[in-house]
């Protein structure tokens, strides 16, 4: 219910005179002759309106720059916004996120078992590769997965410390792509790890000591009760990590690997149209990242079944309803004309 805020003011007579107010004071109530003759007035509020034409204006000048200034140029924008070269770029971008994202978040769960664990050794293992991870910027993680044959030529599996039954060349397993998806993933996994722990600890504990008193088993606890409500709070933080990766996936142009980045470089170092092909990147960027942004809509509102029985509309049923809305007034405005004129 919206109010409207204001101050009240008694209504001029037809003299041009106001109507009387309450004669015993400021203290006595008024009659209801009184409160008839009394208008709403609407608060103004200049400096809101100036701030919001300001911005308007800025907007309208920043707009009119992008479709007047010939730098922007806009015919180079058109020809290689949907190229094959850039489309292929696109898909292995998604391709490199959607790899990182699965391993990421499925050794962060380990990592945040292992963080949440009564163990001492598995508690300070799982710290220390959080720390780790956090510490070393992603783009010399990548370089360093690439460049591990140099440290490791070969690998073996055997008993520890003692024979090896098979051995394998690293650099015929360990090539660029699978790199690149091990350095974001270990990367990943160490931010999922925090996300995922601490989405966990803002379960009351009350809940899963029901649920023990009750004689739930352990993984049921977590699976049927701890998770969903987990779930509330790891999504947001889990959907911006997801999209830091999809961006951070520009990191491995150091890798020659044909990701979205480094096409539009090689694009823009071969015709020299810079700010063109930086804009093909970044409208591509924002429209995978609205995507996502859909995506993480409709997962939160999924998993906030528990928490809100009657959930808000989606912008689809709001639209729909608004449409609706408009259909019956058109249908009420043209049956009140067509009754006028009979």
């Amino acid at each position: 219910m919206s109010t409207v805020t204001g101050t009240t003011e008694p209504l001029a007579k037809p003299g041009g005179r106001p109507a009387p107010a309450a004669a015993a004071g400021p203290g006595a109530p008024l009659d209801l002759g009184e409160l008839a003759g009394l208008r709403t007035v609407r608060a103004r509020h200049p400096w809101r309106w100036a701030a919001g034409l300001a911005t308007l204006v800025v907007l309208a000048q920043f707009a009119h720059g992008l479709a007047t200034n010939p730098g922007w140029d806009w015919a180079t924008f058109r020809l290689f916004f949907s190229a094959d070269a850039i489309l292929r770029a696109v898909g292995r971008t998604v391709e490199l996120t959607l790899y990182g994202t699965v391993l990421g978040f499925a050794l962060g769960a380990v990592v945040a078992a292992m963080r949440l664990s009564r163990s001492a050794v598995l508690r300070s293992v799982a710290w220390a590769y959080v720390w780790v991870f956090r510490s070393i910027p992603l783009i010399v993680q990548l370089v360093f997965w690439f460049n591990l044959s140099y440290l490791y030529r070969r690998f073996g599996f055997g008993i520890p410390f003692g024979p090896t039954f098979g051995e394998f060349e690293t650099v015929g397993v360990m090539g660029a792509l699978g790199a690149a998806v091990i350095g974001l993933g270990l990367h990943q996994a160490a931010f999922a790890a925090e996300i995922i722990r601490g989405g966990v600890i803002a379960v009351d504990p009350g809940q899963r000591e029901a649920a023990t008193a009750l004689g739930v088993p352990r993984w049921r606890q977590a699976w049927r009760i701890v998770l969903p409500q987990a779930m509330r709070g790891i999504l947001p933080a889990a959907a911006n990590e997801v999209i830091s990766l999809f961006k951070g996936t520009s990191m491995v142009y150091v890798m020659a690997i044909g990701e979205l980045f480094y096409q539009v470089q090689v694009v823009y170092g071969r015709t020299g149209r810079v700010v063109p092909m930086l804009m093909v990147a970044t409208v591509w960027y924002v429209l995978l990242t609205t995507v996502l942004s859909i995506g993480q809509y409709y997962v939160e509102r999924y998993f906030a079944r528990g928490a809100d029985r009657t959930p808000p509309p989606t912008p689809l049923q709001r639209a729909r309803t608004f449409v609706r809305g408009l259909r019956a007034r058109t249908a009420t405005a043209a049956t009140t004309a067509t009754g006028g004129r009979s």
